[in-house]
C-alpha cells in the first residue's frame, strides 16, 4: 500500500482497532524507507535528542520547473522509529524548500494519536527530527 500523504495515512491509522496493530502498521511503514548509504551513517548525522539513534542526511534538488526541492534519507536503529521517520518522509519528502517551515506536522501526529501512545523520550525524538529536517531545508540541506 502506498501512503500518499498526511490524511491518507491517518485514514490507514483508524483502520486498526488496537494500539498493538497500529504499532505493527508503523513498524511495517518503517520498513518502506528508502535505505540509506551505510556510509552517510556519521556521527555528524545523528539526531541530537533522540533516545534512538537516528541518521538524517539531505540534499535540495531542482525539479523540471526550477524549484528547489527538500529531499533527504534517514534511518534509526529502532523499528518504531523508521515507522516515525516514514511519517515525516509524507510530511516533508520532495515538498518545495520554502514549504517546509509550514508544514504543521504536530497536527498530524495528534490526529494519528501518536501524542498518547508514545513515550516522552520518543516523542522529544520526533521532534528533534523534526526540529533538524526544518534546518536542513533552510540551509539547504546541510
Amino acid at each position: 500500500m502506498y501512503i500518499e500523504n498526511l490524511e491518507a495515512l491517518a485514514e490507514s491509522f483508524d483502520l486498526f482497532d488496537d494500539w498493538e496493530d497500529r504499532y505493527r502498521f508503523l513498524i511495517d511503514l518503517g520498513q518502506r524507507l528508502e535505505p540509506m548509504d551505510p556510509a552517510l551513517k556519521t556521527e555528524a548525522r545523528l539526531v541530537k535528542g533522540c533516545t534512538s539513534r537516528v541518521w538524517l542526511a539531505a540534499r535540495i534538488d531542482e525539479n523540471t520547473q526550477g524549484q528547489k526541492i527538500f529531499h533527504f534519507m534517514a534511518d534509526s536503529d529502532a523499528q518504531i522509529v523508521k515507522g516515525l521517520i516514514y511519517i515525516l518522509a509524507i510530511a516533508y519528502q520532495d515538498q518545495p524548500i520554502e514549504k517546509i517551515p509550514l508544514i504543521n506536522i504536530e497536527l498530524s501526529f495528534e490526529r494519528l494519536g501518536l501524542g498518547g501512545h508514545l513515550s516522552p523520550s520518543r516523542r522529544n525524538g520526533f521532534f528533534s527530527t523534526v526540529d533538524r529536517i526544518k534546518e536542513m531545508g533552510a540551509s539547504g540541506g546541510s
